[in-house]
């Protein structure tokens, strides 16, 4: 059996506010930004899972090493203080965010090379 983990991260990324869906299944990574501009509300940030989660787009999975952590009480309230203190996105989803870019970038060269052309090229 395996597990799925999800995790957002919001955090100030001068001028605005970003979220970073992190999702881990089957033991690969795949990652979303997304901005809000002003400081969300938490009951702004649950409207928007709630209504336009399905709608992100993820970035190609990365593999992932997912670490089994212990059940005890001390151990996860440790854990997630230390989860706490660390600030921003680690480097496994930032390395997923610009692969994510690339992809998209590569896309719309493929695209526009194809206007260029007189073709028209779907992806």
């Amino acid at each position: 059996m395996d597990r799925m983990y999800e995790k957002l991260t919001v955090y100030f990324e001068n001028p605005f506010w970003v979220g970073v869906f992190e999702r881990i299944s089957y033991g690969k990574l795949l990652v979303c930004k997304v901005t809000f501009g002003a400081e969300p509300k938490d009951y702004e940030v649950w409207e928007f899972i709630l209504k336009h989660y399905y709608e992100l787009s993820f970035s190609s999975p990365i593999g992932n090493v997912v670490k089994q952590t212990a059940d005890n009480p001390k151990c996860r309230q440790r854990n997630t203080r230390k989860q706490l203190q660390n600030s921003g996105i680690g480097t496994k989803s930032q390395q997923a965010l610009q692969m994510q870019r690339e992809e998209r970038k590569t896309e719309r060269k493929q695209i526009s090379k194809g206007q260029r052309n007189g073709t028209t090229t779907s992806v």
